[in-house]
């Protein structure tokens, strides 16, 4: 069963309330998206500290609902 992207951004949004989220369907089959979140969260963070902060908001529906996510984090400048 393919996954909404406002699905994606919902659960994004509720553990980065401050985030800025853009999703994107890569294939049009609701199972490739590549997303890219903004948070301040993010701030002191390695890139892989980030995603698994990314991966752990979609709690555990990589792999499964969704199957593919190209993620770009970023911090917003000071």
């Amino acid at each position: 069963m393919p996954m909404d992207p406002s699905e994606i951004e919902r659960l994004i949004e509720a553990r980065f309330p401050d985030a800025r989220i853009d999703v994107q369907d890569l294939a049009g089959d609701g199972d490739h998206y590549a997303v890219r979140v903004e948070s301040q969260a993010f701030k002191g963070k390695s890139r892989v500290q980030q995603h698994q902060m990314i991966y752990d908001a979609l709690g555990g529906r990589m792999g499964g609902v969704l199957h593919a996510l190209a993620l770009t984090t970023v911090t917003p400048p000071d």
